[in-house]
């Protein structure tokens, strides 16, 4: 019994690619593993662009309703979380579950200064948008040293 290599110019398929290009093509059916490891499809994709005013953040969050998504503040972290679970009330066998279902979270350092009142939501489209000031820190009062004389 003889075993088939397919072959490239005459030469063993295996031999022609290195290292590099057989991880390369193993990876190669899921390209968001390549990117992000096994958990890419929990990660909520953000653009943060920088304004005069203050932070526009937009984060995809395709899928999920307004009600999924809970907004935190505490300690000058804006913590964004987000849970999707089955919809029990379709009859018959699942025989292939691709769409996400769980519980994922994402924070962002915004500053002590900031509350909930400064920040502004919208959900629109699959994508959160937020806008968050810019909010100079209270001026921590300088410490003074009183000399002692003699």
């Amino acid at each position: 019994m003889s075993t088939y290599l397919p072959t490239v110019f005459g030469e063993n398929l295996f031999d022609v690619f290195d290292d590099f290009d057989r991880d390369f093509f193993r990876g190669f059916g899921r390209p968001e593993h390549v990117l992000y490891g096994k958990n890419a499809s929990r990660l909520m994709k953000t653009d943060v662009k920088e304004t005069d005013e203050g932070y526009e953040v937009d984060v995809d969050l395709p899928g999920f309703n307004k009600d999924e998504i809970k907004l935190d503040l505490n300690n000058g972290y804006l913590t964004i979380s987000t849970e999707k679970s089955l919809n029990k009330e379709n009859k018959g066998k699942m025989l292939r579950q691709e769409r996400y279902v769980g519980t994922m979270q994402r924070s962002f350092y915004v500053g002590e200064s900031i509350t909930e009142d400064d920040i502004k939501a919208k959900f629109e489209n699959g994508v959160l948008s937020l806008m968050i000031p810019k909010k100079e820190a209270p001026k921590v009062p300088e410490k003074k040293q009183i000399l002692i004389e003699g």
